[in-house]
């Protein structure tokens, strides 16, 4: 029997990066996964088609995080599909970087309202549709919250507080046996860090030669992750924090 089945996930934000690469773990695991997206419907109808090619189970619900009638329904569709969820994977999630000279009220209100706004819509919809046996609530972070570079002052802020979040929620939800931890990668190469130019710069070069490990992160290497904190092994974790940067701090 494989390590997820018979659970149901849900995981924001999975069209591509991070959140794909989790969702495909997932499923490969055993979990029905629903393969959420805010624009991107190509690339989420992408991943569901490589699940279920894979003989795995999933669907793509679209569904803007910050907004609350979009997360209902996000998981009504999820109950219709698969019944009550066991996970949760909040990986939505925005970033802009910028001197303190050049942001703005705009740049602020829009990574905040997804990652953290989006986050707790994303959980409150999860708590009130989870299996009766509890579930495990997988946040994504980040190592900017440790390493606190320049130019990242909202986005660290909203990862900041993301760990915080962690922490509140694992001692409000611990009596209802849902676990809630937090993966903090470092640097990873996704569609996002490419457009970006942040792979093949010289911060990412920096950053590989710092990192003990001496290479930049994959989706894969923080999906492996993910479904260990899904699944029964991980039974004993909560409010933990798991700094998934191949070392890097």
């Amino acid at each position: 029997m494989k390590k997820l089945e018979n659970k149901v996930a849900v995981v924001t934000g999975a069209s591509k990066g991070i959140g794909a690469g989790i969702a495909k773990h997932l499923a490969a695991a055993g979990a029905s996964v629903v393969v959420n997206y805010a624009s991107a419907k190509d690339g989420a109808d992408k991943i569901v088609a490589e699940i279920t090619a894979g003989g795995g189970k999933a669907i793509a619900v679209q569904g803007n995080v910050s907004s609350e009638a979009d997360v209902a329904r996000l998981f009504e569709e999820a109950q219709k599909a698969y019944g009550p969820v066991d996970i949760l994977v909040n990986n939505a999630g925005v970033y802009k970087f910028g001197a303190i000279e050049e942001i703005s009220a705009a740049d602020f209100h829009t990574q905040f309202d997804t990652n953290v706004l989006g986050l707790l819509l994303a959980t409150q919809g999860a708590v009130k549709n989870f299996n009766a046996n509890g579930g495990s609530i997988i946040n994504i972070g980040s190592a900017v919250t440790n390493i606190a570079p320049p130019a990242s002052s909202i986005y660290t802020a909203t990862k900041g507080a993301v760990d915080a979040i962690t922490h509140v929620l694992a001692k409000e939800l611990g009596g209802k046996n849902i676990r809630v931890n937090s993966i903090n990668p470092g640097m990873v190469e996704t569609e996002g860090a490419h457009t970006a130019g942040f792979i093949g710069s010289d911060m990412e070069k920096e950053l590989a030669r710092t990192t003990p490990l001496g290479r930049t992160g994959q989706p894969d290497d923080i999906a492996a992750v993910a479904v260990f904190l899904a699944s029964d092994d991980s039974r004993w974790l909560t409010g933990e924090i798991l700094l998934a940067s191949g070392g890097l701090r």
